[in-house]
């Protein structure tokens, strides 16, 4: 079967769906045919090119701060509290100093996240995507996938009150803006 992909590219796909004969999958699934299977955190997604988003527990560990080291990857930390409704404070100018770095791209690849990776992060990739010129209803379903049940009133209160005229004279280069 022929399917039509990205930007006019044509792919073969088999019409029989099942895993060759040669297929093998290791007991424990961390291998299939000798490659080793990396799964992703969960809230783990490419929000565009060189910008990922996720979780992290709230102690950074100290593996994943000497493999920062190791690979020359700088850290940037903006201590946004984790608060809950109805005594949610966001602090604007600490999310516009986190939105600089995301947008300079010196600083790619770059990774946001927070605790659980769904309100602090959600209101930085959901002012994000206001400077992406996204509409609302699209920010706020985005924000609501990666929240699910705990989506906040307060923080998509925020994404829609932010106010992105100050950091227009930033340039945004990223795929979905282009």
């Amino acid at each position: 079967m022929r399917v039509e992909g990205f930007e006019g590219k044509a792919y073969e796909v088999a019409d029989d769906l099942s895993p060759p004969s040669d297929y093998s999958i290791t007991g424990d699934g961390s291998e299939i045919n000798g490659e080793e299977l990396f799964v992703p955190p969960l809230n783990f997604a490419m929000v565009d090119n060189g910008v990922f988003r996720n979780l992290c527990p709230e102690t950074y560990p100290e593996v994943n701060n000497e493999f920062l080291k190791a690979n020359g990857i700088m850290l940037f930390q903006f201590g946004i509290d984790g608060c809950k409704e109805p005594f949610v404070n966001i602090p604007e100018e600490t999310i516009r100093e986190a939105l600089n770095v995301v947008l300079d791209v010196k600083n790619h690849p770059v990774l946001i996240h927070c605790k659980r990776g769904k309100h602090r992060t959600g209101c930085v990739v959901g002012c994000l995507r206001k400077l992406q010129r996204w509409c609302l209803s699209s920010i706020f379903d985005e924000y609501q996938r990666f929240a699910a049940a705990k989506a906040r009133v307060s923080d998509q209160r925020f994404i829609e009150r932010f106010d992105i005229s100050s950091m227009k004279h930033i340039p945004i280069t990223f795929s979905f803006s282009k």
